[in-house]
């Protein structure tokens, strides 16, 4: 596409909290598959399907899919890491509550913010940003607070969906290296290739004797995570992505987490306590502030040009 990406409008803001509201329902999904398939059967059976949609996409766009050489590299580190994160996350979704994972899976950005502190040039970790990473991490340690005792059914699941985010922050960080000069559509397609047969093996070693029953239940749940949210979601982001600025659609992904714990309550039942809703808040608000732009510095005005103190000035 020519031209600079737009700003965002009325039509934009609603099709990304549409996304927004259709990942905050992925975990809710993974849940409702459970008694059906175990977690890791129900990820190959996801990329599948969702692999397949995107393919479709790709072929009808004429994507260039060749991987060269050069490629190879990036794509297999970017397959383990994909491979490990999603498999964690499926995990954690079997041992945690559904709004458990909205808050702490959502937590991702802060993780990305510190990373890319080190390891992105020019994004630096600024001392708002920094209140923003210690607030959502209130947000994180607050529902935490309540797991750290021995009978606690709910830790396990809360520690691995941790470690998902973190995950997620360190792939964010390596997608934004990589997309310079490989296609994400072909960075996709590389991810689910790689990851499908690890996941198969890994059910057949270790989910051999779980219970399995093809339902129409599990059907939905599979078709949903596969082709609305690993397929469609991808393709309407990244024409968004295209069309108009990252910064503008960023903030309407704030609201994915509360999504996610209203998505809990209405369809899975799970009852939220105010510690819930609590750290939620503090996890968008945290992230809200980390994701701030840094702006540049303004270079030095001439003398000669130089603007009255009074006049107004964004920055």
């Amino acid at each position: 596409m020519s031209g600079e990406p737009k700003h965002v409008d009325v039509r934009a803001a609603s099709l990304v909290s549409l996304l927004a509201f259709l990942w905050a329902g992925n975990p809710i999904a993974i849940k409702l598959g459970l008694p059906d398939a175990p977690p890791i059967r129900q990820a190959w059976m996801r990329f599948i399907a969702g692999g397949l949609t995107v393919l479709a996409w790709a072929l009808w766009n004429r994507s260039a899919l060749r991987i060269h050489r050069d490629e190879l590299r990036p794509l297999l580190v970017l397959g383990i890491i994909f491979t490990v994160q999603i498999g964690m996350l499926n995990l954690g979704v079997k041992y945690t509550s559904a709004a458990h994972v909205a808050v702490l899976l959502n937590a991702h950005p802060v993780y990305t913010v510190v990373l890319a502190h080190f390891f992105v040039p020019g994004d630096r970790l600024t001392g708002l940003r920094a209140l923003g990473v210690l607030t959502a991490y209130a947000g994180v340690v607050l529902l935490f607070s309540h797991e750290f005792r021995a009978d606690s059914e709910l830790l396990l699941g809360d520690l691995i969906i941790s470690g998902s985010a973190c995950l997620l922050g360190v792939r964010t960080i390596y997608l934004n290296r990589a997309v310079q000069r490989i296609d994400p559509v072909k960075l996709l397609l590389a991810q689910v290739a790689f990851s499908v047969p690890c996941y198969i093996l890994w059910s057949l070693l270790f989910e051999a004797g779980d219970p399995y029953h093809w339902t129409w239940g599990l059907a939905l749940s599979i078709g949903y995570q596969g082709v609305i949210v690993a397929g469609f979601n991808f393709v309407l982001n990244l024409h968004l992505l295209k069309t108009y600025k990252p910064s503008g659609l960023a903030a309407y992904f704030l609201t994915t987490p509360l999504f996610g714990v209203l998505l809990s309550w209405l369809i899975v039942g799970e009852t939220i306590t105010l510690r819930v809703l609590v750290s939620a808040a503090l996890v968008v608000g945290g992230v809200a502030l980390a994701s701030r732009r840094t702006a540049p510095r303004p270079a030095p005005v001439p003398a000669a040009t130089a603007v009255s103190p009074a006049d107004p000035r964004k920055v």
